[in-house]
C-alpha cells in the first residue's frame, strides 16, 4: 500500500458516500451491524467508519446506555459522517489512527472496522492495538474485501484504466482494497496479536446500480483511485470515467446492471 492510498479527501467523502455505499457497502454493514447488535455490546469502537454506514446501520440496534465511539484516519470523512447521522448522544466522533488508538487498555466490549485492515500499514500491530482496548473476552468484528476478481466492477475498471494509461495503470483498487484476501494470512496475523476463535466467513453479495455510469463514477471518482487518474492526467479524469463506464455497458448492458461482490468477515476474541 502507498501513503495515498489512505488520504480521503477533498471531493472523494461525498462521491464515496453517494455512488460507494449504495454499490458495495450497505448490504455488508446492516450484515455487521446485525453481527455486533447480537453480541450485546455495552461499549463499542469503531475504527475506519469512512462515511459511516456501519455507524447509521449499528446505532438504532444498540441499548440506550450503550457508549459508541467513532473513528477514521481521517478527519474530512469523520465530519462527512457526523454530518450525516442523526443526533446521538451516545456517540462519540474521534479522528484517531487504528494502529496508535487515543483509549485506554480494556475499554471496550466490542471493536469493529468495515473494510479498513487492507489501508493498515501494519496489519498486526493494528489487530494489537484492537486487542489492547478490548476487554478481555470482546470481540474484534470485521471485514476484509476479497480478491478482485471475486468483485467485477472493480476489476472491470481496473481493466478499463489500463487501457487509458497503458504505460502506467493505475493499480488502487488491486492493490489496496482488494490487495489483503489470503484468509490464512488474516488468521495468522490475527493469532499473532493474540486474539482466539478466528471465524472466517467468505460472503457474497451482488453490486446493483441504475446504470453503468455508477460504478464508474463511484470508483472513479469515490476512492482514491481518483487521485491517481489525476496524477497521471488531470484533464482525463471524465474521459477516463466515460471509457469505465462504455466497458462496463458493454459487458453487462446499458440499463440496471449486477455484478457479484465478495468480502470476508471476521470474527475473533480477545
Amino acid at each position: 500500500m502507498l501513503e495515498t492510498d489512505k488520504l480521503f479527501a477533498g471531493s472523494i467523502p461525498e462521491n464515496y458516500d453517494r455512488y460507494m455505499v449504495p454499490l458495495i457497502f450497505e448490504a455488508y454493514a446492516a450484515d455487521m451491524a446485525q453481527r455486533a447488535a447480537a453480541l450485546s455490546p455495552s461499549a463499542v469502537l469503531e475504527t475506519a467508519a469512512g462515511s459511516g454506514v456501519v455507524t447509521r446501520a449499528l446505532a438504532p440496534r444498540l441499548g440506550r446506555d450503550a457508549t459508541y465511539i467513532v473513528t477514521d484516519l481521517n478527519q474530512p470523512m469523520i465530519d462527512y459522517a457526523a454530518s450525516r447521522q442523526p443526533h446521538d448522544s451516545r456517540i462519540q466522533w474521534r479522528q484517531a489512527d487504528a494502529l496508535a488508538l487515543p483509549f485506554e487498555n480494556a475499554a471496550f466490549d466490542l471493536v469493529c472496522c468495515q473494510f479498513g485492515a487492507m489501508f493498515f500499514p501494519d496489519r498486526t500491530a493494528g489487530y494489537r492495538e484492537a486487542r489492547r482496548v478490548l476487554k478481555p473476552g470482546g470481540h474484534f468484528l470485521f471485514s476484509v474485501w476479497d480478491r478482485i476478481e471475486e468483485n467485477v466492477f472493480a476489476d472491470d475498471v481496473t481493466n478499463a484504466l489500463a487501457k487509458v494509461f497503458p504505460n502506467d495503470p493505475p493499480r488502487f483498487l488491486a492493490r489496496t482494497p482488494h490487495g489483503y484476501y489470503d484468509t490464512a494470512l488474516i488468521r495468522g496475523q490475527l493469532e499473532d496479536a493474540g486474539f482466539s476463535q478466528v471465524v472466517i466467513d467468505t460472503r457474497a453479495e451482488q453490486s446493483r446500480a441504475s446504470s453503468p455510469r455508477i460504478p464508474a463514477v463511484a470508483y472513479c471518482q469515490g476512492t482514491v483511485l481518483r487521485s491517481e487518474i489525476v496524477a497521471r492526467d488531470a484533464a482525463k479524469l471524465e474521459a477516463a470515467t466515460d471509457y469505465a463506464a462504455s466497458v462496463i455497458a458493454q459487458k453487462h448492458g446499458s440499463g440496471e446492471i449486477a455484478a457479484k461482490i465478495q468480502a470476508h468477515v471476521i470474527t475473533a476474541v480477545a
